[in-house]
């Protein structure tokens, strides 16, 4: 008798590029179909998941699968570790067996950019995403408001995937506003949104990273938390963004007026956490605050 291996949150499918639309001078949009994805877990809102890129050279990629893919790949020695990074769900179709994931191009330095710039239909890779088999909580969703809250959801062209994802599955009578500072004027995207959800696109040109995004945060924590803090400016730890993951998330939501869900460059992000918790008074139970990617930094798998 053949014993049944319990089902792990995860799974490595084997994928196929199906479709590429360019949506916008920095975002690409590909379709994976695999012969499995009608197993992939449709969760919503921001859906983490990794994407296993070839080597240079390489027809697709050698992942072991099973529930220690993860610890077989860190086995592996480096220049045979296939690179891995970090996206977000953009849409979930199992009945066609496809997904699809956003992906922002931004120069040619990382891995994931130089295989999206490069890469056609046909082209096979690996995809780690929630096994719908799982009877369970998979993991990888970090936006879990209080109920009643205002939102405030700002983030770069990082978070720009996560957030249209998320705001598609908002209810109707949500309300809040979404601050989105991209690279150019002409990535400006439609959103599907609730209608007491105000969107601002924050185009920054050639000035730097969180130019636009800062002083936008402050000015919607000055609207939405009026008539002033919410309560005692808290002191926060101020991390190395240099040497330390600046991801925070809090379990347990606080009951506050305002939600705030910030992701994008670490530096930035910090910045905002301070504002927000430090000089507003928000409680930190209240935010969560992810370094997606570290200016000057490669990505960690």
């Amino acid at each position: 008798m053949t014993e049944t291996l319990p089902i792990a949150p995860w799974r490595v499918f084997t994928v196929t590029v199906a479709a590429l639309r360019r949506l916008s001078p920095s975002f690409v949009r590909v379709t994976f179909s695999g012969v499995d994805l009608d197993r992939f877990a449709d969760n919503g809102y921001d859906q983490r998941i990794k994407l296993v890129l070839p080597m240079p050279g390489q027809h697709g990629v050698n992942l072991a699968g099973g529930a220690d893919w993860y610890a077989a790949w860190r086995a592996l020695p480096e220049h045979l570790r296939n690179p891995i990074r970090t996206y977000t769900v953009r849409a979930v179709r199992p009945h066609l067996a496809e997904v699809d994931v956003d992906l922002v191009l931004h120069g040619d330095g990382g891995p994931a950019t130089r295989w999206a710039r490069r890469a056609s239909v046909g082209d096979e890779i690996a995809l780690v995403g929630p096994d719908a088999g799982y009877d369970g909580s998979h993991g990888g969703i970090e936006f879990r408001p209080s109920t009643g809250s205002c939102l405030l959801l700002a983030g770069d062209e990082t978070a720009v995937p996560a957030i249209a994802s998320i705001c598609e599955r908002l209810p109707l009578d949500t309300r809040g506003t979404v601050l989105l500072e991209v690279p150019d004027a002409d990535d400006v995207l439609s959103l599907i949104t609730p209608p007491g959800i105000e969107v601002r696109w924050l185009p920054r040109g050639l000035d730097a990273h969180g130019s636009r995004l800062v002083p936008a945060v402050a000015a919607a924590a000055e609207e939405l938390l009026l008539p002033g803090p919410s309560g005692a400016a808290q002191p926060v730890v101020d991390l190395d963004v240099d040497t330390e993951i600046l991801w925070e998330v809090p379990e347990e939501v606080a009951a506050a007026p305002l939600y705030a869900w910030l992701a994008g460059e670490a530096g930035v992000i910090r910045t905002l956490r301070r504002h927000l918790v430090t000089e507003r008074g928000l409680d930190r139970r209240a935010v969560a605050f992810m370094g997606y990617w570290r200016l000057g930094h490669a990505d960690p798998a």
